[in-house]
């Protein structure tokens, strides 16, 4: 008899729903109010948003195999708002030039940790938290820790505004499905997407079957570092302001939130919808510890038990991958 079982991204969606059911029951929660729990689940939603993009990056370096990871994340996220808000400085003719800039740069470091990762060798832990020490540096070099600049106003009304007076849907969260289906035609409807997954799996044999594994781990991490830098371009967009360690806060519950969403850690089997949820579970869970006003140091605790907790759940670690 075949032994049922629920597919992670099914399961961190059900565990979305019943954190938010139990954050209406606390005190400050929103009771049965419906109104205000449709406003409450959407802000949650807006939220998650850059968590879920950011977390798109390490989705694909973790899909690739070979103990993929991009600790750069989080300075990249933070180069790339500064950069965005220092070239944009109020004028809305400047954001496409700034998004572009903010990609392109992201390619590039997440290039160099490819190249490092691919060529030299450097364990992927390893390489890209070293580059996440260079790129920090270069943020304090260049900047002498003062920076100047504004957003668009163009940005805050496709980013933190609603798409519409009569439609309480912020701009972000339709980015956010556009985005989601951008990811969903990389992994699953593109050569690329097809191969990444061989990579993981095993790369002997993506190898053998014709599979460019150079170039497909380098492009895996460039673009992984493309999209973060359209996280930071996102973030900065929706707070308005920059500081040296915006984007640190999102490292941790990027990489958590690719595994909560079931993307099998030793790399080859994943998606990123199981991300989407993963990172809707982790702004809820965070949301409903804030609501019960607990520590920093109580909240870094149940993230990182739920984590070990779903990891168990989920058996992703039976089969060895090569």
């Amino acid at each position: 008899m075949k032994k049922f079982r629920i597919s992670p991204p099914v399961a961190a969606i059900i565990l979305a729903v019943v954190l938010f059911l139990l954050s209406g029951l606390l005190p400050n929660g929103y009771g049965s109010d419906v109104d205000v729990a449709i406003s409450q689940a959407t802000n949650i939603v807006r939220l998650a948003v850059f968590l879920g993009v950011i977390a798109a990056g390490q989705t694909l370096v973790i899909i690739s195999g070979y103990e993929g990871i991009d600790l750069s994340a989080g300075s990249v996220v933070t180069l790339t708002a500064i950069l965005t808000y220092v070239i944009v400085s109020g004028e809305n003719a400047m954001v496409i030039p700034a998004l572009l800039v903010a990609i392109a740069v992201g390619a590039l470091v997440g290039f160099i940790n490819g190249l490092g990762i691919t060529f030299l060798k450097i364990s992927p832990l390893v390489m890209t938290l070293g580059m996440s020490g260079v790129v920090t540096g270069a943020i304090i070099v260049i900047n002498h820790g003062n920076v100047s600049g504004k957003i668009a106003p163009i940005m805050t009304r496709v980013i933190a505004r609603p798409v519409a007076p009569n439609i309480p849907i912020p701009g972000a969260v339709v980015i956010w499905l556009l985005f989601g289906l951008f990811m969903w035609a990389l992994l699953e409807r593109t050569t690329f997407g097809k191969n990444l997954f061989a990579i993981g799996t095993n790369r002997v044999t993506a190898k053998l079957s014709g599979v460019n594994v150079t170039w497909t781990n380098i492009g895996a991490y460039a673009l992984a570092g493309a999209l973060t830098g359209f996280g930071g371009f996102l973030v900065v967009g929706n707070t308005g302001v920059v500081f040296i360690a915006l984007g640190q806060p999102f490292l941790f519950p990027a990489i958590a939130a690719v595994a909560v969403g079931g993307t099998l850690l030793s790399g080859g089997k994943g998606s990123y919808w199981g991300t989407m949820a993963g990172a809707i579970v982790l702004t809820l869970i965070t949301s409903l510890l804030t609501t019960m006003q607990m520590g920093e140091s109580v909240r870094r605790m149940v993230l990182g038990a739920t984590l070990l907790a779903l990891i168990s759940l989920y058996g992703r670690q039976k089969s060895f991958r090569q």
